[in-house]
């Protein structure tokens, strides 16, 4: 076989994954892009053939989205869920890890699957669980709790506590992985030093956790950005939740109740990249802070 003959298997065995992620990656981006730059242009009435056609706009489209006022109402709804959400379902996984991985550990099988498991039920499934849940004339909640759990005051903590129920499970079976991955020769050389099961997860496992926890917390930033599940189920039972509640359900109203592809398109572009500013800048922070790189 010649030399050439063999260099080319590589590319060969990569075809599909290059094909899958021109088609299904890079030739949406394109197009989304393209179609951010246009507009449709109407003369006269509208009426007749060549009324309206779509003229090249530039970079109009973006500048409308960052002077749009619902867009950043529905950022600070977000960042403030976000906050909840990642505070608590981050902790909860941390500390299940911890307890499933613990030398004294009962029903540790039963106890795994019973915490991933919502996890497993489709989002959209679970947000209706629980909207009936919350329901005042359905909910046996009520029976027990005097909260109206859909008012303005509480839905954003109603929305968290679903995406909590169905997140812990994920984010706690990749720690809990990676705690399986320790060597079991460090903890007991830590009891052995006396160290009791508390310093022994406070001072070994979670420093050696560290990484799980970036990669954990990075994912969750990007699922709460993209939150739209939970607000768009619950909107039907309540009155409180708008359709630009998030920044994804004000692409979704433009893009298919208004007709306007071009400013969705827009403001999803917008999105991405705020998107790809926390994420990398939550990184930044955290390589910086715990590695003391410049």
């Amino acid at each position: 076989m010649k030399r050439s003959e063999r260099g080319a298997w590589p590319y060969l065995f990569l075809t599909p994954a290059i094909v899958l992620f021109t088609l299904f990656l890079a030739v949406p981006i394109g197009y989304t892009v393209y179609l951010a730059m246009r507009r449709t242009k109407v003369s006269g009435l509208g009426l007749g053939k060549g009324a309206r056609r779509e003229v090249y706009v530039g970079f109009d489209n973006f500048a409308a989205a960052l002077s749009d006022t619902e867009l950043w109402s529905g950022w600070l709804r977000v960042l403030g869920y976000g906050a909840l959400v990642l505070v608590v379902m981050l902790g909860l996984a941390l500390l299940f890890a911890l307890l499933l991985d613990s030398a004294r550990v009962r029903l540790a099988k039963f106890s795994r699957i019973a915490i991933f498991l919502p996890y497993a039920v489709p989002g959209v499934a679970a947000t209706l669980l629980w909207g009936f849940l919350y329901l005042p004339s359905l909910s046996p909640l009520r029976d027990v709790l005097d909260v109206e759990f859909l008012s303005a005051t509480t839905v954003t903590y109603s929305m968290a506590n679903v995406a909590v129920w169905g997140g812990v499970g994920f984010n706690m079976l990749v720690l809990y992985t990676t705690l399986r991955a320790i060597p079991r020769d460090l903890y007991e050389a830590a009891r052995l030093d006396g160290a009791s099961e508390l310093t022994i997860a406070l001072r070994v496992k979670i420093p050696i956790l560290t990484p799980a926890i970036i990669l954990t917390t990075v994912f969750s930033i990007i699922a709460t950005i993209q939150v739209f599940t939970e607000p768009t189920a619950l909107r039907p039972l309540t009155n409180t939740i708008s359709s630009t509640w998030s920044p994804l359900m004000k692409v979704y109203r433009d893009a298919f109740v208004t007709g306007d592809l071009y400013s969705a398109a827009a403001t999803s572009i917008v999105i991405a990249a705020i998107s790809l500013v926390l994420s990398f800048g939550f990184l930044r922070v955290v390589r910086d802070r715990a590695f003391g790189e410049g």
